[in-house]
């Protein structure tokens, strides 16, 4: 198997897992059947690039985060954030910096609540 396959496959079977989705489930969601998923998961068989998009929009992923051998965050992953920087990169520049201080003020307080909570 190679690398590229085996990440796909174990990218493939977390986001399975995280979605609590089955073998069948997710093999309905693509036009497929579950032992055909199973196969992906355990790296015996590759998708075509066709079917791996299928996949990627299923979990709501980016193609690249499913076969990346860079460790890549959840923010990078997530189509509907990718969605809302582009979003964020289209307002003017005086509406960016005014969005991006509410943000900034928003992870900081959420920031200082998780570090009080574990103290």
């Amino acid at each position: 198997m190679s690398g590229i396959q085996a990440v796909f496959a174990k990218r493939l079977h977390d986001l399975r897992r995280t979605k609590g989705w089955s073998q069948p489930e997710v093999g309905k969601l693509i036009g497929t059947s579950g032992a055909i998923v199973g196969r992906y998961e355990r790296g015996q068989m590759t998708p075509s690039i066709k079917v791996a998009k299928k996949l990627a929009e299923a979990f709501g992923v980016t193609l690249d985060s499913l076969v990346s051998q860079q460790a890549q965050s959840a923010l990078v992953q997530d189509t509907s954030m990718i969605e809302r920087i582009r979003a964020i990169g289209e307002l003017s520049p005086d509406e960016r910096d005014k969005l991006l201080y509410v943000v900034d003020g928003l992870l900081r307080d959420a920031r200082a609540r998780r570090a009080y909570a574990t103290a």
